[in-house]
């Protein structure tokens, strides 16, 4: 696990689109696994940018989304698929047929969640991963005691997560029991996984992801048997880790051959 921090959201993210971009160049047909929420945001700004710019082109990606809402459909504007449309997926030139997105209102949620990784495998599997992170450890809505193989599969949402959906949905009445997420197991077949994490609210969980147990009350914990993750930090999300000197050294004193 590389530990990569800078001051603030901003830069980690024009770093983390460093290192999107370098794959791009070495593998121009990858495969991405989208998030939507808060954390990826300043990243995706950054890879329209330089798409805009012509320093990206996104023609031959494939792209998987990682989670969606049980019943509504993908252009509600609360959806995840509208989310990651307005931010991301408008913005560049990624063939509608390339583009993969959990159905929330799929007639069989089983069978559609089975389909979903059989449609990963068949793609090659996913070559780089983006995540965010939850204040208490989830990544996806693999909540804490969420088994550490699961695959692609509904969740029920806590009162708590619904009651902080309720904004968006107008309402908390209106925000769906239920959501579809790539399981941990998934996660972790990734080839790379970047995780982004921003801002004081992180720090916990972040500390205990990077420098805990592994353990399912923890499941960004997880990441620690991947081979290749790197985790991109703002200072603030930082604050609590016991070794970011460390980490700082490691990053600052890259070869040249590791550097992006």
């Amino acid at each position: 696990m590389e530990v990569i921090i800078q001051r603030d959201a901003q830069s980690a993210s024009v770093v983390a689109a460093r290192l999107i971009s370098q794959l791009l160049r070495e593998k121009p047909n990858a495969v991405l696994g989208l998030v939507a929420g808060q954390s990826p945001l300043p990243l995706y700004s950054e890879l329209v940018r330089k798409h805009r710019e012509g320093h990206i082109d996104f023609s031959r990606v494939t792209v998987f989304t990682m989670d969606e809402f049980v019943g509504i459909p993908p252009d509600h504007p609360a959806s995840y698929s509208s989310f990651i449309r307005r931010h991301f997926l408008d913005h560049v030139n990624i063939p509608a047929e390339q583009i993969r997105m959990p159905d929330g209102r799929a007639h069989d949620i089983p069978e559609h969640c089975r389909a979903y990784e059989a449609a990963i495998r068949h793609a090659g599997g996913i070559d780089l991963q983006i995540l965010g992170i939850g204040t208490e450890g989830h990544i996806g809505f693999n909540e804490p005691t969420s088994s550490l193989a699961s695959r692609t599969r509904t969740k029920t949402l806590t009162p708590r997560t619904r009651r902080d959906f309720a904004p968006q949905f107008g309402g908390e009445d209106r925000v769906p029991n239920f959501i579809l997420t790539m399981g941990l197991g998934t996660i972790m077949e990734a080839r790379q996984c970047m995780l982004l994490a921003f801002g004081k609210t992180k720090a916990n969980a972040i500390a205990r992801t990077i420098e805990g147990p592994v353990t399912a009350m923890m499941p960004a914990s997880i990441l620690q048997m991947h081979p290749v993750v790197k985790v991109f930090l703002d200072q603030p999300a930082a604050a609590l880790l016991q070794n970011t000197s460390y980490y700082q050294w490691v990053y600052d004193g890259k070869p040249e051959w590791q550097k992006f």
